[in-house]
């Protein structure tokens, strides 16, 4: 049986991208795009109930729409789904799931990259609140030491908010490039799905890897709503 996934996209750029990851999957993908707020998100009076409040409406509404599951594709409207998501009676995918349970796994140091500074704040406390629980469970066999910090390219989310598309893939490529060279030792990752192209041009352009919401986001989809692959 096709299962139907509601895809919660902040930007209309993302949809290709999730479209492309999923293409192997018996799997409907129904789209829904607000930029709202991030057009929002600078006045004087935002705030993060503001964020709540929509994200809890959105996500209500996808269900009603008969799907069977939500991907929420933006760390913005992502940063609030522990709040939002037990609400709502279909699973809740967040974009940066797959990352927390790889740095869940994985010790090491994580040098988390964006380009849209109004996600920084609630990704970063996504990311803590993972691990401090991942430390308080007493299933865990093997101490997993893990350290993050978050690095703002700037300049480059504008570009992508005007349709600039190979402007922002050229500066995001550029801004990865220096990050990779400057933390050598460390897994850079590329936050926000809107970076994974980038991403992935720095890998194979530069053999530099670069972790990117793409990059197990398939086979995270594939175990967690168990998506049968298309028969040939």
């Amino acid at each position: 049986m096709m299962m139907t996934i509601g895809c919660f996209h902040a930007h209309y750029s993302n949809i290709a991208l999730i479209e492309e990851a999923l293409a192997p999957y018996e799997v409907e993908l129904v789209h829904y795009v607000d930029p709202g707020l991030d057009r929002l998100k600078h006045d004087a009076d935002f705030t993060e109930a503001v964020t709540h409040e929509k994200v809890s409406q959105t996500l209500q509404w996808i269900a009603q729409c008969h799907a069977d599951a939500i991907l929420v594709t933006c760390t913005l409207f992502a940063a609030v789904l522990e709040q939002e998501a037990q609400h709502v009676p279909v699973p809740v995918i967040g974009i940066d799931d797959p990352l927390l349970q790889e740095m869940q796994q994985n010790s090491g140091e994580y040098i988390l990259a964006f380009t849209n500074p109004a996600t920084i704040e609630g990704t970063m406390a996504r990311v803590n609140q993972a691990l401090q629980q991942d430390d308080e469970d007493e299933q865990r066999h093997e101490a997993v030491t893990v350290k993050t910090e978050a690095v703002l390219i700037p300049g480059t989310f504008e570009l992508i908010m005007r349709g600039d598309k190979e402007g922002y893939l050229a500066a995001v490529s550029g801004g990865l490039q220096h990050l990779a060279e400057q933390y050598p030792d460390s897994t850079l990752v590329a936050a926000q799905l809107s970076m994974a192209p980038a991403a992935a041009r720095v890998t194979a352009d530069k053999g530099m890897a670069i972790y990117s919401p793409l990059a197990s986001l398939a086979s995270y989809l594939e175990k967690k709503l168990s998506l049968a692959k298309v028969k040939c």
